[in-house]
């Protein structure tokens, strides 16, 4: 797992903290302290595994103790019914910790198996499909993350990463030219510059500005492709904008660079997984 320890501790217990007030009226009045049981992480869907060591962070917070055999780690594909770990600790630890291990699972196994999807529908061509900005709040750097292990790149972590003039910067500036203008004499030579375009017009103002970094925002395939043949390689092309499983493939053989994708971060669907208890042998006798 690429991401620092300290990160996904303060959200996993802050996530914990939504759960646990004082105490889980349910498992501490009816689950003896000194408790031990065996649970399992088990596939309802098939797809990208994701957030694997996350998930286990969570029991080892609330059980140092805890012992855990995973089978399955971040980048793997999963199928129906696969046990992805196994793992033994305090009854109590287990069944608050729960919910918890499986949002974050669930959540970043969805990402990451929309990713691949994504990627999958435009290989052979020179795009990479990108994340965006819109992400949960707090969550960012472990959505990026999972698209990273869906086999996708990360745009902007924050607004510090690089300069771009959206629609409302531009408008606010009175037009491209002048709001690169205004800029550029103040960016250092490691930050890029990237413009937002609505149309040709804008494209070519936007190049010979001297932008890094062209978005083509919802422009049809026709408009991105004399786009692309406009620009010849003297700046990257980003396409954004109401692009979709349906239609990201024609986007991709427009010839751009990159296709952004919000959805894969604000609307996607999670991957179903499961986590069970071992039946104890009192429970069976």
């Amino acid at each position: 797992m690429q991401l620092p320890l300290f990160y996904v501790d303060d959200v996993i217990r802050r996530a914990l903290a939504e759960d646990l007030n004082y105490l889980d009226t349910t498992t501490d009045y009816m689950i003896p302290e000194d408790a031990c049981d065996t649970a399992y992480f088990v596939a309802k869907a098939n797809g990208v595994l994701c957030g694997m060591d996350i998930a286990m962070r969570v029991f080892e917070l609330l059980d140092p103790q805890l012992d855990a055999t995973v089978y399955c780690r971040d980048g793997d594909r999963v199928q129906v019914g696969q046990r992805l770990a196994v793992f033994r600790g305090h009854t109590r630890a287990l069944l608050k910790g729960e919910r918890t291990a499986l949002n974050l699972l669930q959540h970043l196994s969805g990402i990451a198996t929309a990713t691949a999807e994504a990627v999958a529908l435009v290989a052979g061509t020179r795009a990479a499909v990108t994340d965006t900005r819109k992400t949960l709040p707090g969550l960012r750097a472990m959505q990026k993350y999972a698209v990273t292990v869906g086999g996708g790149k990360n745009h902007r972590y924050n607004l510090s990463d690089g300069a771009m003039l959206k629609d409302n910067h531009i408008d606010a500036a009175g037009g491209i030219t002048a709001a690169v203008t205004a800029l550029r004499g103040r960016l250092g030579h490691m930050v890029k510059l990237e413009v937002e375009t609505r149309d040709l017009d804008e494209v070519k103002e936007a190049l010979a500005a001297g932008a890094d970094i062209i978005m083509l925002d919802n422009m049809s395939c026709e408009q991105m492709r004399e786009a692309v043949e406009y620009v010849n390689g003297r700046a990257l092309l980003e396409a954004s904008g109401g692009i979709n499983r349906d239609t990201i493939r024609a986007v991709a053989e427009t010839g751009v660079d990159v296709i952004s994708l919000g959805a894969l971060t604000h609307s996607v669907k999670a991957l179903d997984i499961s986590m069970k208890m071992e039946k104890s042998a009192s429970a069976n006798a």
